[in-house]
């Protein structure tokens, strides 16, 4: 497979990452950081770096993918124009933007496909959203897959809004994992652990409870109730919790994050004369 990276972030980066530990792909970067190259090449000394766009990056090119900020997309896209014509995808994972607002950009270019990945992907562990446009081929479908595939979990998608659930659960979903972690080794800490011990217990508690999830189909409320004994401690914490309203809370937020995605796509779809500069 053939790829041109626009952007060479971290995202990129573990997505290049995990191409190349399949050995299975020609990989380009073009990227106007001379120290964002260099720390490229020096991770993957195979991979070809180019400082501006050039006619002949894109020629036999399976997959444009798209690794900028949402708010560089658009001036980029338009710099696109001229070189994407006879690529069969070009995949986005700039978060926010929509596709018919990128296909715009692009000078009425079809075949779009958006995905969400979120950060686990730098481990290999990552889980992501995915919708193609209806001018996307089943090949270039594969061709996608096949590199997102390489770096975790892949979620095919029917409609392009659901991708904005997919950035409330799963693109912040990481943040939330850590705002537990955090606020479990805080209470250890605050009862006499040690930050080493405190830690560690954090995440083996939640590495523990994750694999005994993965291994079962049991609904999650009534793997809970296997842990709440009655009159136990787990009871009695659990109770705090819905007193608190902690899950109708968390609940709001994951929706708070939703709106918030939706919001983004408008803002981010409005023309911005400077991007044609």
């Amino acid at each position: 497979m053939k790829c041109v990276f626009i952007g060479g972030g971290a995202m990129a980066t573990a997505l290049i990452g995990g191409m190349a530990s399949k050995g299975t792909a020609d990989i380009k970067v073009v990227d106007p950081d001379e120290a964002q190259r260099m720390r490229l090449t020096a991770a993957f000394p195979h991979l070809r770096c180019y400082s501006r766009l050039e006619g002949a990056l894109f020629e036999r090119c399976d997959v444009v993918v798209l690794a900028v900020k949402p708010q560089q997309l658009q001036k980029v896209a338009r710099q696109l124009v001229p070189f994407v014509a006879a690529v069969p995808a070009v995949l986005s994972i700039a978060a926010g933007v929509r596709i018919k607002d990128l296909s715009r950009w692009l000078g009425g270019y079809s075949a779009v496909i958006r995905a969400m990945p979120n950060t686990p992907v730098q481990v290999g562990a990552g889980s992501t959203g995915v919708y193609a446009a209806p001018g996307v081929n089943e090949v270039a479908r594969d061709r996608v897959h096949e590199l997102l595939g390489s770096v975790g979990d892949v979620v095919w998608v029917l409609k392009e809004e659901a991708l904005d659930v997919v950035t409330a659960l799963s693109g912040s979903g990481p943040a939330y994992v850590f705002y537990f972690l955090e606020n479990m080794e805080t209470a250890g800490l605050a009862m006499g652990l040690g930050e080493k011990e405190a830690r560690a217990t954090a995440l083996s508690v939640l590495s523990g409870g994750l694999a005994l999830a993965s291994h079962s189909n049991e609904p999650f409320a009534d793997l809970r109730a296997k842990v709440t004994s009655k009159g136990g401690t787990t009871e009695r914490a659990i109770r705090v919790l819905d007193q608190a309203g902690v899950g109708q809370a968390f609940q709001e937020a994951v929706h708070a994050a939703w709106r918030r995605a939706r919001e983004l796509g408008d803002e981010l779809g409005v023309d911005d004369p400077v991007a044609d500069e």
